[in-house]
C-alpha cells in the first residue's frame, strides 16, 4: 500500500536518525535489520513530507544539510520520547512492551545472562529480546546511537550526561599462571619476569587499561601473543606457555581451563574495573533498576560467592555493588 503522501511516521524518524548518526544508508540498514533500498525509499518520503533535503546524500561520508541538523534534534527528542512512552506504559504492565534490545560483555555469556533473560521474558511476557554480545566499547557506542537500549559493561571513564549508570559488580584484575610455576613462597614478581606475558588485546578498552597499568608499574615485558578471546589466552597459560592478566569474571569464563592454572593477586600495584548496567538517562522508567537489581542477585549467587570460594583472598576485592 502507498505511504499517504505528507504523512510522517515514527519509522521515517528512526530511519533519519540512524542515517545521519552512520553517516551510511548501508550501515543505518544494517543497524535497523532493513535493505539499503528500504532505508533510502524511507528518506525520500521523509524528505517529500517535510518538503526540504535533509541529507547530502552524495558526499562520503554522508552530511546533513541545515534543515537535516535542524530536524535530527527533534527526531532524536521524538525518538526518547516515544521509547520513555513504550517504557511507562511497560511499567504499568510489563506485557505492553514488545521489544527490548540488551548488550552484555561476553563475561556472563555462561551462565548470568540466560537467567537473566529468563527473568525477564518471565515477567515481559509479550516482549521480544534481542541479545549482542560484544566488547564494553562497542556496547556502550550502541547504546549512544539508540542500536541497544540498555546494556551490561564495563565502566569507561567518566560517566556521559545522557546516561543513566547502575554498578553491579567491582572486579580485581588477577595474575593466572600456568599450574603449580609458583612455588609457594616465591617471589611472584621474579618469576613472571622470567616467563613470557599473553596479553589481552590493546583493540579493546580492557587490553589499553592493562597496558598502561603497567607502563605505570614500570613493567615492561616483551610479549609474543595479543589475543582478544579468554579461551585463548587461558588456553595458553594452562599449555605452559605463559602468564595473563585477566579477570576473576574471565578466569571463570574460560571453565576448562581452571584446574591447569594458578590465580594470585598482582605482584605489583592493584588494579580493578566497575561493571555496569547502562541505558539512556530518563527513557526506559525504572526498567533499568529493577533489571539491575535482579542482575545483582545472579552475580552474589553465581560469580562472587563460588569465585571466593575458590580464591578466599578475593573477598572484599570482588563485590557486588548496590543494595
Amino acid at each position: 500500500m502507498a505511504e499517504t503522501a505528507g504523512r510522517i511516521t515514527l519509522w521515517h524518524i528512526e530511519v533519519f536518525v540512524a542515517t545521519a548518526e552512520e553517516a551510511s544508508i548501508s550501515a543505518a540498514a544494517q543497524r535497523l535489520g532493513a535493505s539499503p533500498s528500504s532505508v533510502s525509499q524511507q528518506l525520500t518520503n521523509l524528505e517529500a513530507a517535510l518538503g526540504t533535503a535533509l541529507l547530502n546524500r552524495n558526499e562520503r561520508p554522508m552530511s546533513l544539510t541545515p534543515a537535516g541538523n535542524l530536524f535530527l534534534r527533534r527526531a532524536q527528542a521524538i525518538l526518547n520520547e516515544a521509547a520513555r512512552a513504550k517504557a511507562e506504559l511497560a511499567r504499568r504492565d510489563p506485557r505492553m512492551l514488545t521489544r527490548l534490545r540488551i548488550g552484555v560483555i561476553e563475561d556472563f555469556d555462561a551462565e548470568v545472562t540466560p537467567r537473566l533473560l529468563r527473568d525477564l521474558s518471565q515477567e515481559m511476557t509479550g516482549c521480544q529480546f534481542l541479545l549482542e554480545t560484544g566488547a564494553s566499547h562497542r556496547l556502550i557506542d550502541k547504546l549512544e546511537t539508540r542500536a541497544l537500549d540498555m546494556i551490561i559493561a564495563a565502566e569507561m571513564g567518566a560517566e556521559a550526561a545522557w546516561m543513566e549508570v547502575h554498578p553491579v559488580l567491582t572486579e580485581p584484575f588477577v595474575a593466572a599462571v600456568p599450574k603449580g610455576a609458583v612455588a609457594e613462597g616465591a617471589d611472584l614478581m621474579a618469576v613472571l619476569r622470567q616467563m613470557p606475558l599473553i596479553l589481552y588485546t590493546e583493540r579493546h578498552h580492557m587490553g589499553r587499561v592493562i597496558a598502561s597499568h603497567l607502563a605505570q608499574q614500570n613493567f615492561r615485558l616483551s610479549h609474543r601473543f595479543e589475543l582478544d578471546s579468554y579461551h585463548a589466552i587461558m588456553a595458553m597459560v594452562a599449555a605452559g606457555e605463559g602468564w595473563t592478566i585477566l579477570t576473576p569474571l574471565g578466569f571463570l569464563h574460560a571453565a576448562r581451563f581452571r584446574d591447569q592454572a594458578d590465580v594470585m593477586p598482582l605482584p605489583f600495584a592493584p588494579l580493578s574495573r566497575r561493571i555496569s548496567l547502562t541505558a539512556r538517562r530518563g527513557v526506559m522508567e525504572d526498567i533499568p533498576a529493577r533489571t539491575a537489581e535482579t542482575l545483582r542477585g545472579y552475580l552474589r549467587d553465581l560469580i562472587v560467592a563460588p569465585a571466593i570460594e575458590r580464591m578466599p583472598w578475593l573477598e572484599g576485592e570482588l563485590r557486588v555493588e548496590g543494595r
